[in-house]
């Protein structure tokens, strides 16, 4: 445990840090923390924290930085999160609205991005192979636009080239039909249902209902892009992360193959609230000049998916954890009244 005078000392050379990004010496501590300490005070007080690796000394300085372990105490004991301001939280507001849910995850993405100044990422919610509703529109004499919702109100477009021409009357009967009896059904179930029923329907609608389904089975099976990622560029601009190539390009791996990203938000949505992973604490992200801050979203309340932010391990947490806070908040809200 540290008394309060180390916990102020702390919380000042990691907000100094986070501000200038340059290592903190004890003069810029006397000036800072308010406290009435003498330097040769305040460097035995460093050398106190150095020593249970909560600071670090750099070769090229005499000042200290944080270690994971020091902002892993600083966010979970000294850390007061500032609300967003409002102009902040109106943008958000403004820009995530209900919507087709891939446009929805794609513009919190970007928000995350621009309002944080480090990487947006969103885990997209696995497709479901399920659909609540179809409906198909007359394009020309035998193309008929086929459109699928799926049960999270994602939607998918594809054009069937038919053997013969159908009126809107059956093609509307053709809809209303699959939508009646197949809703809520995988596209297995669909096909054995429909090889029974066949023989009871029109005859004129049987090849439109077999080709539908044909269709539907590779529109929702169609592998997606798991996550959506807006802003890595940003990170460029770091000196921490970019100062070292083999760094850089660790982290740029890490967005291309997307495997160890993927496996932290996966495991991410099983958590309430905001997480927040400093350093290699993770493992998947293993870089102690990296952190990640996410939270899961929910439809309809059932958690479906996680967003957050990346960026270097001296990110101001306490202004990165209530946006992604609030847009986690607004992204369920938008995806769970969809349509």
């Amino acid at each position: 445990m540290l008394d309060r005078r180390a916990q102020l000392l702390l919380k000042t050379l990691i907000e100094r840090y986070q501000t200038d990004g340059q290592p903190v010496g004890s003069r810029t501590l006397s000036k800072y923390s308010g406290l009435e300490l003498s330097p040769a005070s305040i460097r035995n007080v460093m050398a106190d924290l150095e020593e249970m690796g909560l600071i670090a000394s750099p070769h090229t300085s005499a000042g200290r930085v944080p270690t994971p372990k020091g902002y892993r105490l600083f966010v979970d004991t000294l850390l007061t999160v500032e609300p967003l301001e409002s102009a902040q939280t109106e943008r958000l507001q403004g820009q995530i609205h209900a919507d087709e849910p891939q446009r929805v995850l794609s513009t919190a993405a970007s928000l995350l991005s621009n309002l944080s100044h480090f990487a947006g990422v969103v885990l997209v919610p696995r497709r479901s192979s399920l659909f609540r509703q179809v409906e198909f529109l007359r394009l020309s004499d035998r193309r008929v636009l086929m459109i699928i919702v799926t049960p999270q109100g994602d939607v998918q477009n594809r054009i069937l080239v038919t053997e013969r021409e159908y009126s809107p009357a059956q093609l509307t009967e053709a809809a209303n039909y699959i939508n009646q009896h197949f809703a809520g059904l995988d596209h297995e179930q669909i096909r054995v249902r429909l090889q029974h029923e066949l023989a009871s329907l029109s005859a004129d609608i049987t090849g439109l209902m077999q080709q539908a389904v044909e269709a539907g089975s590779k529109a929702l099976t169609e592998e997606v892009e798991p996550v959506v990622i807006s802003g890595e560029r940003n990170l460029v601009g770091i000196a921490e992360l970019s100062d070292n190539m083999d760094r850089l390009r660790r982290l740029f791996d890490l967005f291309e193959q997307k495997t160890g990203l993927l496996q932290l938000l996966d495991a991410s949505s099983r958590a309430e609230g905001v997480q927040i992973f400093i350093g290699g604490e993770s493992e998947l992200v293993p870089m102690d000049q990296v952190s990640v801050v996410v939270a899961p979203y929910e439809v309809d309340g059932r958690i479906v998916g996680t967003l957050g932010v990346i960026g270097p391990t001296r990110m101001a947490y306490e202004r990165v954890i209530p946006i992604v806070d609030i847009t986690a908040r607004l992204v369920s809200s938008a995806l769970s009244h969809q349509g």
